[in-house]
């Protein structure tokens, strides 16, 4: 009795410092049901209680950096297993894809304006270069026919834009379209060091290819009824 009463003492001494339940079990090794009970009534001074929310608070971001952590390498192990899925493209495939990405981002004719050119504009890099290779691997366009201009909000840096899709495409881009830049939308702010606006490609000469394009949308839409 002596000794639980002195583990007591001692539980009581440690929660008022502000010690955890965990901290003061590894100095009191008692069954925690026995520990609750004794502290249950025990107050704690306010900068002992902050201590025990400090705590808490870093307990919570350790444990959301770990799941973090996890996440993180299990979206690498998912992203790099899909791409060894993806072999080597065959033209066709190539062919195909493209269609597929024009018909989601390029210009389409209408009826008010049936002489629309070939036109696509993304702010991916990966895509962009994706579109201009289908265009001249499989469209046979000449690589003069490309027309270039960066869209851009003006409050953006417009300097560290034209370096990046310069060197992206290998050739100096002048030709900007500024966006008026609008603080208060709560879609997209475009305000982030890395934005660096998008990129549009136009094609001369190129309203019958516009028109083919829209022929082999149709084509695959036909195919799969």
């Amino acid at each position: 009795m002596i000794k639980k009463e002195t583990e007591k003492q001692l539980a009581i001494q440690l929660r008022k410092q502000g010690l955890t339940y965990t901290e003061i079990l590894k100095e009191v090794p008692i069954a925690k049901s026995t520990l609750s009970v004794w502290l249950k009534d025990i107050g704690i001074a306010k900068p002992q209680t902050q201590r025990l929310t400090l705590q808490r608070k870093l307990a919570q971001i350790k444990a959301s950096e770990a799941c973090r952590n996890i996440r993180v390498v299990r979206e690498k192990e998912i992203i790099e297993a899909a791409k060894q899925e993806i072999q080597n493209i065959s033209k066709r495939e190539l062919w195909l894809i493209g269609i597929a990405i024009y018909w989601a981002e390029g210009s389409k004719q209408k009826t008010h304006n049936v002489s629309q050119g070939v036109s696509f504009g993304n702010s991916d890099p990966k895509m962009v270069l994706l579109f201009k290779r289908w265009m001249e691997e499989c469209c046979d366009v000449a690589n003069e026919r490309f027309y270039y201009r960066i869209c851009i909000h003006k409050t953006a840096d417009i300097a560290k834009a034209k370096k990046f899709w310069s060197e992206l495409i290998g050739e100096d881009i002048e030709k900007l379209y500024l966006k008026n830049h609008n603080p208060k939308t709560t879609i997209r702010k475009n305000t982030s060091n890395d934005y660096i606006g998008l990129l549009r490609i136009d094609v001369t000469r190129s309203t019958d290819l516009n028109r083919k394009i829209r022929g082999w949308t149709l084509g695959i839409t036909d195919s799969l009824q």
